[in-house]
C-alpha cells in the first residue's frame, strides 16, 4: 500500500509564502521510481496541474499560472516531494493534492490519469 500524506496548508494572505511537503511511504514503493507532481482542485472545478518533478529532481515543469511564483523540489533520502509557493494570490485558493507517476521516463505528465498515487490533499486559503 503507497500512501502520500500532505502537510503545510492553511490560510496566508495574498503576497504571502507556503511550503507544502508530501511524504511518501510504502513497503514496496520506491520513491526514486516515481516522478511526482502537484496538483490543485478550486470548488467547483477540476483537478489542475501545477507542478512535476521528474525521478531525480533534474527536471521540472509547472503550470502557466504558478511559473515564476512555485518551486518545486525533491529529497529522495527523505522520501519527500515539495513546493515553495510564494507571491500566492486569491487565485491559489484550493485543496492541493501530490501524485507519483511510476516510471523512470523523460516525460512530466500535466494529466490526471497518468498518475497512479494520490494523496488525500490539503487546503489553502489565500485571503485578499
Amino acid at each position: 500500500q503507497v500512501q502520500l500524506a500532505e502537510s503545510g496548508g492553511g490560510l496566508v494572505q495574498a503576497g504571502g509564502s507556503l511550503r507544502l511537503s508530501c511524504a511518501a511511504s510504502g513497503r514496496t514503493f520506491t520513491f526514486s521510481n516515481y516522478a511526482m507532481g502537484w496538483f490543485r482542485q478550486a470548488p467547483g472545478k477540476g483537478r489542475e496541474f501545477v507542478a512535476a518533478i521528474s525521478w531525480g529532481g533534474g527536471r521540472t515543469r509547472y503550470a502557466d499560472s504558478v511559473k515564476g511564483r512555485f518551486t518545486i523540489s525533491r529529497d529522495n533520502a527523505k522520501n519527500t516531494v515539495y513546493v515553495q509557493m510564494n507571491t500566492l494570490k486569491p487565485e491559489d485558493t484550493a485543496v492541493y493534492y501530490c501524485a507519483a507517476s511510476n516510471g523512470r521516463t523523460t516525460v512530466l505528465w500535466v494529466e490526471v490519469s497518468k498518475y497512479d498515487y494520490w494523496g488525500q490533499g490539503t487546503q489553502i486559503t489565500v485571503s485578499s
